[in-house]
């Protein structure tokens, strides 16, 4: 899979903070951690399944949490966050709206949600409704991961829920 479209996504700064909360680790995983170590950053892994998995080598300076329940919250403290990429999570998760709300507390203002799913499963438009009812702004569709949908939507500063 061709992941430079994917990287020139992310412009970190030294010091962010990004958090992956997905069902799998793969290439976007990896993608993540190196651009987080490049910038002394730290690389935040919300991964949901029932098993304990062991991380590869090269995640095991992620901050990890595992979460068994589809239908349990991922922990984030308020404003923690630079970026949220929610992977393979939201069409199967019990609860997505709940997804979106732990998100949006968690972002710092002008932030960014990242919803990535296998193509078709998504009904983008009815996506970016949903973000924009969450108070997220400026949604957008972008084709640069082959099989996936993204959907990309920012937090913006002063608006919304105050936070």
């Amino acid at each position: 899979m061709d992941l430079k479209q994917f990287r020139e996504l992310f412009h970190p700064l030294p010091g962010n903070h990004y958090l992956e909360v997905t069902t799998k680790v793969d290439e976007t995983t990896f993608v993540l951690q190196e651009l987080m170590n490049s910038v002394d950053g730290e690389f935040r892994l919300a991964l949901y399944g029932s098993d304990e998995l062991l991380l590869p080598d090269e995640l095991q300076q992620a901050n990890l949490q595992q979460i068994s329940k589809l239908n349990a919250p991922f922990r984030a403290l308020p404003r923690d966050n630079d970026i949220v990429i929610l992977k393979d999570i939201f069409t199967i998760h019990a609860n997505p709206e709940l997804l979106l709300r732990i998100s949006y507390t968690t972002l710092a203002n002008a932030a960014e949600v990242v919803i990535m799913e296998k193509k078709g499963l998504l009904d983008i438009e009815a996506i970016k409704s949903l973000l924009e009812k969450f108070e997220f702004r400026a949604s957008n569709e972008i084709d640069i991961v082959e099989g996936y949908d993204v959907v990309m939507a920012k937090k913006m500063h002063m608006w919304g829920q105050g936070l």
